[in-house]
Parts: C-alpha cells; sequence; structure tokens
C-alpha cells in the first residue's frame, strides 16, 4: 500500500489502501488548505516526475538539504556534524536513494527532529532509510504526528542528543517549536530557529509569528518569552528553515528584532499609521 503524502505541507501519513480524507495540520489555523482542496502525493510518484534531494555546506560542520523541485511547503533541512555522530534537523518532504547514500558516506545521524509539526516531511521514511534513527518529537506537539511509528521518541524541554548540540523548547509557532544550538567549527555558536524566528532577507532582522501564511501575530509577552529562551545561548550565526540566514551577531539581532516588533504591537508607533 502507498504511503501517503500531504501535497500542500508534506508531512507523510500512514500505509493506506486510499488518501486520508484530509491534514490536520493543514486544516489548523497555522496553515491551509489550497482552494483547490486536499491532495496527495506518493514518494514513488514525485520520484517519478522528477524530484530529488540537493545539498550544500553552508559551512563548516553544517550543510542544508532540500527537495528540488519544491515539495510541500519547501524547507530546507539541515544536517549537522560532530565528532560523536550527526543529526538531521528539519527533515524535508521527499526523500532519495541518493540523499541517504551521502549521508551514509557522513556517517548516518543519530536523531532526526523537526522545529515543529509544519516540518515533519517524512521523518519517519527519513529514519528507516537511515538505520531506524530515533524521531524526536516535543511532547508538547505529539498529537500533531501522522505517522505514528516506533521510531518515535518524545521530549521536553532541554536535550543534547550529541555533545555540544543541544535542543530547547521555546514555544511560540507551537507550543513544542524548538530550537537548536550547536558550538560551530568556530566556536562562536549557531542557531536553527525553524521558523520560531524567522530571519529576514537584510539578514540583519527577524520576526516571529504564530501563523506565516496567515499572517497572524503573536503577542509581546510571548515574543519576549521565545527571546529570553533562545538569547540565554551565545550564538553567531543563525539559520531558518528555507535556506535564509544571518551570518554574524545574530543574537544581538534577535534582540533587536524583538524590542522592535514588541514595540510595534504594543501601540508605540501607532502615530505613524
Amino acid at each position: 500500500m502507498p504511503l501517503w503524502i500531504c501535497k500542500a505541507c508534506a508531512v507523510e501519513y500512514p500505509e493506506a489502501a486510499e488518501a486520508p480524507d484530509g491534514c490536520a495540520i493543514c486544516e489548523d489555523e497555522r496553515q491551509y488548505v489550497p482552494p483547490a482542496g486536499q491532495e496527495w502525493l506518493t514518494l514513488e510518484q514525485l520520484a517519478a516526475d522528477g524530484h530529488r534531494i540537493e545539498h550544500t555546506q553552508v559551512e563548516p560542520g553544517l550543510h542544508t538539504l532540500w527537495a528540488e523541485p519544491k515539495v510541500g511547503i519547501g524547507q530546507h533541512g539541515h544536517l549537522v556534524q560532530t565528532e560523536a555522530g550527526n543529526l538531521l534537523w528539519d527533515p524535508p518532504g521527499f526523500i532519495d536513494d541518493a540523499a541517504v547514500e551521502w549521508i551514509r558516506g557522513l556517517g548516518g545521524v543519530v536523531a532526526i527532529v523537526a522545529s515543529h509539526p509544519h516540518m515533519f516531511g517524512v521523518q519517519v521514511s527519513w529514519s528507516h532509510a537511515l538505520g531506524n534513527a530515533d524521531v524526536l518529537v516535543a511532547e508538547a506537539d505529539r498529537e500533531w504526528v501522522q505517522r505514528e511509528d516506533a521510531v518515535i521518541r518524545t521530549w521536553t524541554g532541554d536535550l543534547e542528543p550529541l555533545p555540544g548540540v543541544t535542543l530547547r523548547t521555546v514555544g511560540g509557532h507551537f507550543p513544542g517549536s524548538a530550537i537548536l544550538r550547536f558550538t560551530g567549527a568556530d566556536g562562536k555558536g549557531v542557531l536553527l530557529s525553524g521558523d520560531t524566528i524567522f530571519p529576514g532577507p537584510s539578514e540583519k532582522w527577524v520576526t516571529f509569528l504564530r501563523s506565516y501564511p496567515s499572517d497572524i501575530p503573536l503577542s509581546a509577552a510571548v515574543v519576549e518569552r521565545v527571546v529570553t529562551a533562545v538569547n540565554v545561548f551565545e550564538y553567531d550565526r543563525m539559520y531558518g528553515n528555507f535556506g535564509q540566514p544571518v551570518r554574524a551577531d545574530a543574537r544581538s539581532a534577535v534582540r533587536r528584532s524583538a524590542d522592535r516588533y514588541i514595540a510595534w504591537v504594543r501601540g508605540d508607533f501607532d502615530h505613524l499609521t
């Protein structure tokens, strides 16, 4: 039986003779069901249509990977390399043999982690192809898992799956929304933020939202809570989940952006509108 993948968000669903009736993730207000309605794909269909996984190194110890042509939301996952093992972050909604062999050649992965449910992709498929690596799901977002499997492990708070690699649930976009901080080759620290903190095109500012497709804001209090939880860490660079970076002084950019966001939603600049 085929493994079903939501065409809109590329989250995998269980094997079944027929496609699911709907996608719970897309029906939530943070995502959306396309005007044409819910549609479903399979890995075999995507491969036959010419999809493939591309990858590139963005800095020593960090690679990004994505599906080309775009699948679902089109996230860029990241492979974090350490001397003790590797971790796959925000796995794409497609997988192919060439990408699996590439990752195996780098030593495989210890764990697979999505920053939040929109980024689950085909996480169980990636796990099965990479030796049944643990799929770590934040306890607060466990209900959003659509494909159950024995590889899924829940976690909460802070977790260090590898030396020098820390996961932290900080909330905001989803209650279990998480960030990943690792030391980086230069020791200055790197942050993978998903879209809990979303880097903008300037590489100097970031933003925060409950829903990006629907432009639903977060409150000032929640943004302050998120930034306080994140900026406990030292980090120089950060990468979002669509290939967008802040290449230097990212920690200051996050604080500066939060102050601007909070001032606007608090009404400090209403006289300018």
